[in-house]
């Protein structure tokens, strides 16, 4: 797919002493991406899925000041961010509620205090490996022709004795890596889902097809791999079409023999996440039918509605079966 171009950028008067920094603001401008000096960014819509819209073509190019880490479990030791938000549209993402009503994309260009920040957990949990997740509020492959810093972060790792880096896209720009002495360090997932999923709900993302063949090309050049699946859904010919995605991923991988690993995720949704999705797509067709779902509590504090016992367990089983039948080569890492 093309690559994300904004409507307008922001940026902090500090980037300019990066670097990074000073080669994004001359891209944007030979894009004329219309650029404004400033720590606040504004947008003012008309209502508030106006408001979203327009965050979602709005980018503030910034630094990140972040010096201790949150954990990231089951996915990693550690979160930490190259950038905020994301250019898709996904109606169901779980961001949905925790970067408000104008969640416009943050860019960070400081990557030499970031890549610091890192070293310094690493140093601190040595000699364990520490493991580190860059995709837990963003998508870092989608911004990553606006910075390049994805690949110094695999550069980085890649000399990391102790250090390992976790990447998760739904994006299929991926050629800028694949000549990366990456020294196996870096785990690339891939997020896919069936293509009644990806073309009702994941608007802005790149194709079914596109994932996979970048997949594809990521696997040939030798990286760790593995996929989530989500969020898994139920639906008429759901079976058929999740099917259809393990067959079509099994085609692309022939070849590949390493372990791929599976993160399996169904569909949930909470209260307040229903209330902005529901603002934000007045015409979605997400199943947010409270009546048909029960009650989990979640790990930060709220309460999802996921699938029924009943329901997520055949879930489970039938995604289970698909996977262990086309991989022989395959690992489970959690079912939630």
């Amino acid at each position: 797919m093309k690559l994300f171009i904004p409507d307008i950028a922001y940026i902090d008067p500090r980037i300019l002493k990066y670097e990074v920094g000073k080669n994004a603001v001359e891209y944007l401008e030979n894009l004329n991406v219309p650029i404004i000096k400033s720590r606040k960014v504004i947008i003012e819509g008309k209502s508030p899925a106006h408001n979203y819209a327009k965050a979602k073509k709005a980018i503030y190019i910034t630094v990140n000041s972040q010096k201790k880490l949150r954990p990231c479990k089951p996915s990693a030791d550690y979160q930490f961010s190259l950038s905020s938000s994301c250019p898709g549209h996904c109606e169901y993402c779980y961001l949905q509620t925790t970067q408000g009503e104008k969640p416009f994309m943050k860019v960070f260009v400081n990557i030499d205090d970031i890549l610091n920040v890192l070293q310094n957990h690493i140093d601190n949990n040595w000699p364990n490996i520490t493991t580190f997740e860059s995709g837990s509020i963003t998508d870092p492959v989608a911004l990553e022709h606006l910075t390049g810093n994805l690949k110094k972060c695999i550069e980085f790792f890649a000399k990391s004795e102790k250090g390992r880096l976790r990447v998760i896209t739904k994006y299929n720009n991926v050629d800028s890596f694949l000549d990366i002495k990456h020294n196996n360090h870096t785990k690339f997932r891939f997020s896919i889902n069936t293509k009644h999923v990806i073309s009702k709900f994941e608007h802005a993302t790149s194709s079914f097809d596109e994932r996979l063949e970048a997949a594809k090309k990521i696997a040939n050049a030798g990286y760790p791999i593995g996929f989530i699946i989500a969020p898994i859904m139920i639906y008429d010919n759901w079976k058929k079409d999740y099917r259809e995605l393990l067959d079509k991923l099994k085609s692309q991988l022939n070849n590949y023999n390493d372990k791929i690993t599976f993160e399996l995720i169904q569909h949930r949704f909470t209260a307040t996440a229903k209330e902005l999705i529901l603002t934000r797509f007045p015409n979605t067709e997400l199943d947010l039918d409270e009546e048909k779902r029960i009650l989990k509590w979640g790990p930060y504090g709220k309460f999802k509605h996921v699938y029924p016992k009943e329901q997520s367990t055949e879930m489970k089983e039938l995604i289970t079966d698909l996977i262990n039948n086309n991989f022989k080569n395959a690992k489970i890492e959690y079912f939630t």
